[in-house]
């Protein structure tokens, strides 16, 4: 039945894909013929810093279904019919501005500079805006604004952007302060993590208890979960794309802050006004530092742990037809210790990321972005004791070159395409040894490599004023390419022998057709229904021995055991904007099948020299919901209400013998409130409450003693749920100066967990030994023995009081 309904769907997909970017042409040819059109284009940035504005709205003022948004470099193109139109331009957070046109020859360019709110320019009015809730066919994404996230409570004073992505609807976390994303059912390698197009392998600093982007340096943030453009491949699950800051090209800005556990700051100017500019930016904690001189002749000396960020950016115009970008960033976290008999462990994992884009306009209608990507993940684990010394490491390196077009034929049509391909090196893990005089080492032959490339094409298209459809096509392959060594198992799993493959040999070749389509069809003026589906590869994939995500986890690529994983996803909604836009809601439904799932087996069990992936098992996993959304998008008091109902459960034919379970990170319910006021020029109150029903575990329902050897019998996989998770936390913030003055400084005073609410963080069980008079002779000469066992809870964080000073000038 799955099997015929995915090949209906397959068909069908194809055809609407094909259909449409077919017809896309057509269209944009009749309508250009019909009369004379023109074109205006330009860039959208903001005045006081001069960085592009991606993603803001260009359209008639007399009629703002016409129009268009900005590409992810503030680029925007706007074909019309000659004649003379008042053109608006906005962006969330800015002051919209009018403008008088005449389009009566090509090449006509504006490049527009836009204000923050409250810095209206002189004469300007402002009239309409574009309802982009419920014009666009995006479902399920989210952008945020950093300088609203800064007003947020944060735990230790550390914004994070990744743990307010966990309070929308449809995000999850695996727990307390874990940075992994929980997407709508899916894992959290099944998310596609950007930095500046640069992959991010591991988002986590402290174990997942912080995120690795610094918020001084971030631009934009934007989460798409429900329809993912074509663009957009290799994971299952959604899109997280992070934006760096390009650096103030007007004047040298320094921005910075200082909290009870880390401090940063930020460096940004002009290398050349209006033409180019740097930034750098750098956060590092301290608790090690401070507590080093507590701990001198100590039994803790030289124990300690730190992690650090640095962010990077340059970038140079040559013209309206010509930029320039490098960027970087480079994060490590780094655990140390030491004991008073010699023992000493060391780990260090981090990440590592360059990219080079080179922007250039063909002419009015067509964007090109070229783009080289450098990243890298490594994680190391070193100990030694005496004459023994262990070195562990495992990770992952890419190469990556990708080419983008974007094409503005009319306003009716805002096409996509392009290509990309990666080089994968993972490193599942690697162990040196020494013993003496004697060496151990798992050699070359664990390192895995692999070739990924994708060609894709997609096309946003207005039908009528009520009925707009995306459609996009993307086709992806991928290959695993020697050298590697592997063992051959038979049937029993014996090794009968060993297969060389040398340097560019194929091991396993996979590939596939990834059709993505949504419609919106407006309903009035301020509501649209909307619906969505999308079919998705995953060739790489993160396995994992825990419910969270941590730097042990471990990174492998298809192979000829290993297959890619697929999905398909349907989703359907309706939105509405409310009040004069000052409200939006929404309510979207989702189904999302996912196939070629992987877990360790039940007895896996690390060896030496071993391919990792003889360890996994197989299987399926299928999830669906409901998410309810309701958003204050402006004045003094704003927020958001956001509720998952939802559903996840997975299948392996090896697990659990074959029966469903509920996922590690299914929640029947997820509700979270975030509310902030500006009570006062100088003072900004929020809070945040959150809900979720506890995650799944699997824990040994008895500890037994049979012929003195101890036995431990355990449930069904994840039968037993912690207790509903729950934390209302708050923050004040204080504007010592005012906002606009020259040296800009304020006071966030957070609370964590302001109720003291002891959260479980993990539990285990523990025998329930039964009072006796028995000696421990007649222990050890009782055949058998039986314990109930005991759950007990381990809490992490109390209620935890923070203040951080933020500063810029």
């Amino acid at each position: 039945m799955n099997k015929t309904l995915n090949s209906f769907s397959f068909r069908f997909f194809i055809g609407l894909m094909l259909s449409g970017l077919l017809l896309a042409p057509l269209n944009g040819y009749a309508q250009s013929n019909a009369t004379q059109k023109y074109t205006l284009s330009g860039y959208i940035k903001d005045a006081s810093s001069g960085e592009t504005l991606p993603g803001a709205s260009v359209f008639l003022v007399e009629d703002p279904v016409k129009g268009t948004s900005t590409n992810v470099y503030g680029f925007y193109s706007l074909t019309l019919p000659a004649g003379k139109y008042i053109i608006g331009a906005s962006f969330i957070g800015y002051d919209a501005q009018q403008f008088e046109v005449d389009l009566s020859s090509d090449d006509l360019s504006l490049n527009i500079d836009l204000s923050t709110a409250g810095i209206q320019l002189e004469g300007v009015e402002i009239r309409a805006t574009r309802k982009d809730n419920v014009e666009s066919t995006d479902m399920g994404k989210v952008e945020l604004q950093v300088e609203k996230i800064k007003k947020l409570p944060a735990l230790m004073g550390e914004v994070d952007v990744v743990r307010t992505l966990q309070l929308l609807p449809g995000v999850m976390s695996s727990g307390e302060v874990n940075s992994g994303l929980y997407v709508r059912g899916g894992g959290p390698d099944q998310n596609l993590v950007l930095l500046d197009e640069a992959v991010v392998y591991n988002t986590g600093h402290l174990f997942g208890f912080f995120s690795v982007f610094n918020s001084d340096a971030i631009k934009s943030t934007n989460l798409q979960k429900g329809t993912m453009p074509a663009e957009y491949g290799g994971r299952l699950s959604s899109v997280l794309d992070v934006t760096m800051k390009e650096g103030n090209n007007q004047r040298f800005q320094a921005d910075g802050g200082i909290g009870i556990i880390s401090s940063r700051l930020t460096l940004q100017g002009p290398i050349q006004k209006n033409k180019s500019s740097f930034l750098v930016s750098g956060r590092r904690t301290y608790a090690d530092a401070i507590a080093k001189p507590f701990l001198k002749g100590t039994d803790f000396e030289g124990n300690g742990y730190y992690f650090y960020d640095l962010n990077a950016k340059a970038n140079y115009i040559f013209s309206d037809k010509d930029r320039i970008f490098l960027s970087g960033y480079f994060g490590r976290d780094v655990f140390n210790f030491r004991s008073a008999d010699g023992f000493g462990f060391d780990m260090p994992w981090g990440n590592a990321t360059a990219t080079l884009r080179w922007n250039h306009l063909f002419n009015d209608k067509l964007f090109m972005n070229t783009t080289a990507i450098f990243n890298q993940y490594d994680f190391g684990a070193i100990a030694s004791f005496n004459d023994f010394s262990s070195e562990f490491s495992s990770g992952v390196e890419d190469w990556n070159g990708k080419i983008d077009f974007d094409y503005f034929p009319n306003p009716n049509h805002k096409i996509k395409f392009g290509a990309n391909y990666t080089y994968h090196t993972f490193t599942p893990y690697f162990l040196e040894a020494q013993i003496g005089d004697t060496e151990i080492n798992s050699d070359d032959r664990i390192r895995q490599r692999a070739n990924e490339a994708a060609i894709y094409i997609q096309d946003d298209m207005s039908i009528t004023d009520d009925f707009q459809i995306h459609v996009g096509l993307r086709a992806s392959a991928f290959q695993q390419v020697g050298p590697y060594t592997t063992p051959e198992l038979n049937e029993q799993g014996v090794v009968v022998d060993t297969l060389n493959y040398e340097r560019g040999d194929v091991i396993a070749s996979y590939g596939g057709i990834e059709p993505r389509f949504a419609a919106r069809y407006k309903v009035g003026v301020d509501g649209a229904i909307k619906a969505s589906a999308i079919m998705t590869n995953q060739y790489i994939h993160l396995v994992s021995n825990s419910g969270v995500t941590l730097p042990i986890d471990l990174w492998v690529p298809s192979s000829a055991k290993v297959k890619p994983q697929r999905g398909i996803q349907y989703s359907a909604g309706y939105f509405r904007n409310f009040l004069n836009d000052q409200f939006e809601a929404s309510v979207e439904v989702y189904y999302k099948n996912m196939n070629n799932q992987i877990e360790y087996s039940e007895d896996y069990v690390p060896e030496l020299g071993e391919p990792v992936e003889n360890s996994f098992v197989f299987g399926k996993g299928r999830s669906y919901g409901m998410e309810l959304f309701l958003k204050k998008r402006t004045g003094k008091f704003n927020g958001w209400v956001g509720y998952t109902l939802s559903r996840t459960v997975r299948e392996f034919p090896d697990i659990n013998d074959g029966r469903i379970f509920p996922a590690t990170f299914d929640r029947t319910h997820d509700l979270s409130v975030v509310t902030s006021y500006d009570i006062h020029p100088r003072w900004t109150l929020s809070a945040v409450f959150v809900y979720g029903t506890g995650q799944t575990l699997t824990l040994p329902n008895s500890f037994v003693i049979i012929e003195n050897y101890p036995h431990v019998e355990y449930g069904d996989r994840n039968s037993y749920r912690l207790p509903a998770y729950h934390r209302l936390d708050f923050s004040a913030v204080y504007r010592i100066s005012k906002e606009n003055a020259r040296f800009y400084n304020d006071l966030n005073i957070s609370i964590y967990n302001v109720y003291n609410n002891y959260n479980p963080f993990f539990v285990y069980a523990s025998p329930d030994v039964p009072t006796t008079t028995q000696t421990a002779d007649d222990l050890t000469n009782t055949l058998n023995w039986g314990f109930d066992m005991n759950l007990k809870q381990v809490s992490l964080f109390p209620i935890v009081p923070s203040i951080t000073w933020n500063f810029s000038f």
